[in-house]
C-alpha cells in the first residue's frame, strides 16, 4: 500500500469537493481514516459535506478557494499549515468546460478553464510536492479524462487540458521514482455529475452521444480513483469499456477519428 497512512495532523487536499468526484473522492479517503481538506469555491457545500463526514465519524477542514484566482492558489499551502495540518495527499479535481467551436468561443472563457483545469494543477503540484518528497511520503491524484486519449472537437480546450494532465502526471510519475511519493493521473469516462450541463449541454444529448455502457457512478470514479493512488498506479481508467474506448482512440488515425467526433459531439449540433 503506497498511501500515507491516516494519523492524526495529516490530511488529504481535494479540490473542487463541492459535489461530483471530488466530494465521492473526499467521501472515500474519510471513509479510509483520512483528515480531508475540502477545496471550492461554494462554502455551503463544502461545509454541508464536512458536516456529513463529521457525522459518519470522519474529519473534514473546508478552505473555500477559487482556484482561478493565482492570489489565493498562492495562499492555500499556508492556510492549510495554519490550521496545524501537514498535506500528504494532494486530490486536483477542480475542473470545467467549455462546449462549441474555437470559431465562436469566448476567450475570456477559454482561459478561464486553461486556468482551473491546467494551470491550477501545476501551481499546486509545485507547492504542496517539495514537502511531499522532502518527508518521503504523499499521493497525488491528478483527475484528467478519457479524452486525454484522442482530440476532442467541440470541446478542444478540454480535450487539450485533460491531454495535459495526463502527459503532466507521467512525468511525475517519472521525476518521482525511488521515492515513496506517487502521481495518478484518474481518466473518467462520462459521469452524471452535472458537468455536462455546467458546460451548456444537456443530459439527454450528453446521453444520446455516448452509450449507456461507458457511463459509470461518481462513487465507483472514486473508489477506482483511491484504490490506484493506494496502489500507486500510474493511470486508472474506470470501467472495462472506457478502457478499451480509450485504448481504441489512440490507435486510431486521426483522419478516421475525427470527423466521427465531430459529428457526433453536441457541442457542434
Amino acid at each position: 500500500m503506497t498511501l500515507p497512512a491516516p494519523t492524526p495532523g495529516r490530511t488529504a487536499l481535494v479540490t473542487g469537493a463541492s459535489s461530483g468526484i471530488g466530494a465521492e473522492i473526499a467521501r472515500e479517503l474519510a471513509a479510509r481514516g483520512h483528515h480531508v481538506t475540502l477545496v471550492a469555491r461554494t462554502t455551503a457545500k463544502l461545509e454541508s459535506l464536512a458536516e456529513e463526514l463529521s457525522a459518519t465519524g470522519g474529519s473534514a477542514a473546508v478552505l473555500t478557494t477559487d482556484l482561478s484566482d493565482r492570489a489565493a492558489r498562492a495562499g492555500l499551502a499556508a492556510r492549510v499549515e495554519a490550521l496545524g495540518l501537514v498535506p500528504d495527499v494532494l486530490v486536483n479535481n477542480a475542473g470545467l468546460s467549455t462546449l462549441g467551436p474555437v470559431s465562436s468561443s469566448d476567450p475570456e472563457a477559454e482561459m478561464n478553464l486553461v486556468e482551473v483545469d491546467v494551470t491550477s494543477v501545476v501551481d499546486l503540484c509545485s507547492r504542496f510536492l517539495p514537502g511531499m518528497v522532502e518527508r518521503d511520503r504523499g499521493a497525488v491524484l491528478n483527475v484528467a479524462s478519457t479524452a486525454a486519449f484522442q482530440p476532442l472537437p467541440g470541446q478542444a480546450a478540454y480535450g487539450a487540458a485533460k491531454a495535459f494532465v495526463l502527459s503532466y502526471t507521467q512525468s511525475l510519475a517519472g521525476e518521482l521514482r525511488g521515492s515513496r511519493v506517487t502521481a495518478t493521473a484518474l481518466c473518467p469516462g462520462p459521469v452524471h455529475t452535472g458537468f455536462g450541463e455546467r458546460a451548456g449541454f444537456a443530459k439527454e444529448d450528453a446521453e444520446a452521444a455516448l452509450p449507456a455502457v461507458m457511463w459509470i457512478d461518481a462513487a465507483e470514479v472514486a473508489r477506482v480513483a483511491v484504490e490506484a493512488m493506494d496502489r500507486g498506479r500510474l493511470v486508472a481508467i474506470p470501467g472495462k469499456v472506457n478502457r478499451l474506448a480509450a485504448s481504441l482512440a489512440q490507435i486510431t488515425p486521426r483522419s478516421l477519428l475525427l470527423p466521427v467526433l465531430a459529428k457526433n459531439h453536441p457541442g457542434l449540433k
